[in-house]
């Protein structure tokens, strides 16, 4: 469904920035909802809320440190990735 007629901006678009962690704000700044007449804005935060309210763990996500980290680093002390470098002896 169009949510914003102004900027062609559709519910699904909406939804897939919001899971990919990004509040209302930056949705309003990187697709323009809400930004001419501002007649889609209460239906743009309806969809943003129903989103971050389904996806609990993209929330979770922003307000703590990135575990991203933690996976990197436990990943590069593995014997799989150690294995596929080139030794140092060599």
């Amino acid at each position: 469904m169009i949510v914003c007629v102004c900027r062609r901006v559709s519910d699904r678009e909406i939804a897939r920035h919001v899971r990919a962690g990004m509040t209302f704000d930056e949705v309003q700044f990187e697709l323009g909802v809400a930004t001419q007449c501002g007649q889609c804005e209460t239906c743009a935060r309806d969809v943003v809320a129903q989103c971050s309210a389904s996806q609990p763990i993209a929330a979770l996500n922003r307000e703590s440190e990135p575990s991203s980290f933690q996976l990197a680093s436990a990943m590069t002390e593995s014997r799989t990735w150690n294995s596929s470098r080139p030794s140092a002896s060599a």
